[in-house]
């Protein structure tokens, strides 16, 4: 073939897309892979036909004394960075980000929210037109909620029906992560781990019917995360240790971290194992009791961050004084890294999280803690005419 010559994608030998449509790991990259022909299309089949279908019937991990919140429901969200392929003279080309759930009690609408602060949102328009935008998968979100009719219907249409159930977030459950989460993953192959009661560890594949407790000794772990395949946790000592998901059995797989923080998040950025320590007003205080604890909420307020970097060379922490060009996302379910510059709204070397409902943000350049109004124009969302 000459170097001038070019191939349309189209035109690629047909045995070939099988195996490259197996490697898209995302809905959105299949959904673009099938939308380039008709025989693209049917070269492999619709994700929804080997993957997860949320949400997923879950044990809930705790009692359940009124039976009408049972059973407990796994959901999925995703994270996604949305840029206008064609803005106008008057916008911005920088990229936005919004989480998207999709909504079995809606007829299998979207639903938006805010991916920091899990407040929900909606698009300006009534909708959002993929072809009008550059969209990028970063990261999923996984959340357990009981379903609870909220009303007496009598009756016999379906979505009527379906509209009288709402999701009620399950109190006391702090991290779900789920794995392996892909189109090619039997649904009955995943595993889910649950970090509730402000430090147990739980575990559960799709189809238990209880939820298994991990480490009896130990009730104070604080963040969990899916790392390279693997599932990895972190306690408040700042002990990081893998998980064997078939045995259970807890590996300390790093020196433990020495820091004196209160709450340490886990973070994966650039291929790299962050721990970012968040550093309280007072003692944090730990729930003991269950989904139904109506004791209020925790009073302490965050007042710095140190972020550490495993150095696999030298096997040891490295305390980092700056994220450089990226920024850290400490949100309600996930917690992930972007690349600041092209976001609107996000500034570099700093890290967003809530407190207290509400979105604040901390930078390492000068170690402050800054607030965040959701109708500012430099909020780092798309509330409102941000893309309009």
């Amino acid at each position: 073939m000459d170097d001038g010559e070019r191939v349309e994608w189209s035109e690629l030998p047909k045995e070939l897309l099988p195996t490259i449509g197996k490697n898209l790991d995302t809905r959105i990259d299949i959904v673009r892979f099938r939308s380039v022909c008709n025989t693209w299309r049917s070269s492999i089949p619709l994700f929804h036909t080997y993957s997860p279908r949320f949400p997923l019937i879950f044990p809930s991990p705790y009692p359940a004394p009124i039976p009408i919140r049972t059973p407990a429901y796994l959901c999925q969200s995703t994270v996604y960075r949305l840029q206008r392929l064609n803005p106008s003279s008057t916008s911005s080309n920088k990229s936005w980000l919004i989480k998207v759930e999709q909504d079995s009690n809606s007829g299998g609408k979207f639903r938006l929210f805010d991916p920091i602060s899990n407040r929900r949102t909606r698009y300006p328009n009534k909708t959002l037109n993929l072809f009008d935008f550059r969209v990028v998968e970063l990261t999923k979100a996984y959340t357990l909620r009981y379903q609870v009719r909220v009303g007496l219907s009598t009756s016999t249409n379906e979505i009527e029906q379906v509209l009288s159930v709402s999701d009620i977030s399950i109190f006391g459950v702090n991290k779900v992560v789920m794995f392996p989460n892909s189109p090619w993953t039997n649904v009955n192959a995943s595993a889910a781990f649950v970090i509730f009661n402000d430090g147990k560890l739980g575990f559960a594949k799709s189809g238990d019917e209880e939820l298994i407790l991990v480490d009896r000794n130990s009730f104070d772990y604080d963040d969990i995360i899916v790392y390279k395949g693997q599932f990895y946790v972190i306690n408040s000592l700042g002990i990081v240790s893998w998980i064997d998901h078939s045995s259970l059995k807890l590996v300390q797989f790093l020196p433990p971290l020495c820091g004196l923080g209160s709450q340490k998040h886990l973070v994966e950025s650039c291929g790299a194992l962050y721990v970012v320590d968040r550093y309280l007003d007072r003692e944090r205080r730990r729930v003991e009791n269950d989904a139904f604890y109506m004791g209020g909420e925790d009073c302490a307020e965050s007042i710095g961050f140190k972020v550490y970097r495993f150095d696999e060379e030298w096997g040891r922490w490295e305390l980092k004084e700056s994220l450089g060009d990226r920024a850290f996302v400490l949100g309600n379910g996930c917690c992930f890294s972007v690349m600041a510059k092209e976001l609107s709204g996000y500034k570099r070397n700093c890290i967003y999280f809530t407190d207290q409902y509400e979105t604040r943000v901390f930078s390492l350049e000068d170690n402050s803690v800054g607030y965040l109004s959701y109708f500012e124009d430099s909020y780092p969302s798309w509330p409102l005419p941000n893309l309009l």
